[in-house]
């Protein structure tokens, strides 16, 4: 008797196993479909010159196909001259995406004043960098949860010259 019932446990077993693994791939389907918010970078610009550093603000533009506003949870960016990190950061609860519409992040980077001036040492008399802005968008999506969207752009920006400084 114990052994028919270790069978029918057995088989129990395995058909309610089967039928979380079809649960999980029918979810997991659901929810590669599920549309997600897109973002792109439209511009690096210089601001200003402090201090304190550099300061470089990057406008990302976000489209949120949903009508609902969907709340962002932080911001996080890395610049980067060739291999080298310049500058890094988070912004913590910058706001909310607008429902059904377009919504243009203001991103500021701040280059610290001791990597500027290095920097400036090794670059040739055209005041430009290549660099490439990497930022990272965390959002609460309700039901689905935090998901990041990861943009990223390349190009060339001016280091400030010395009349920037004063």
């Amino acid at each position: 008797m114990a052994s028919s019932e270790q069978k029918l446990v057995e088989e129990n077993g395995s058909v309610i196993s089967n039928l979380l693994d079809k649960a999980k791939g029918f979810i997991a389907e659901k929810l590669a479909n599920i549309p997600t918010p897109e973002a792109t970078v439209e511009d690096v610009d210089f601001k200003g010159v402090s201090r304190q550093g550099v300061d470089y603000h990057a406008k990302v533009s976000v489209k949120n196909p949903y009508s609902q506003s969907i709340p962002i949870c932080q911001i996080s960016y890395i610049l980067k001259s060739a291999t080298r990190t310049i500058a890094s950061g988070t912004i913590p609860d910058p706001g909310s995406l607008v429902g059904k519409g377009t919504t243009v992040l203001d991103v500021p980077v701040k280059v610290a004043y001791g990597i500027a001036v290095s920097l400036m040492k090794d670059i040739g008399s055209d005041w430009d960098i290549d660099y490439q802005l990497d930022i990272g968008l965390t959002i609460d999506i309700p039901v689905v949860g935090d998901i990041t969207i990861p943009v990223s752009t390349k190009g060339e920006i001016k280091l400030p010259s010395l009349r920037d400084f004063f």
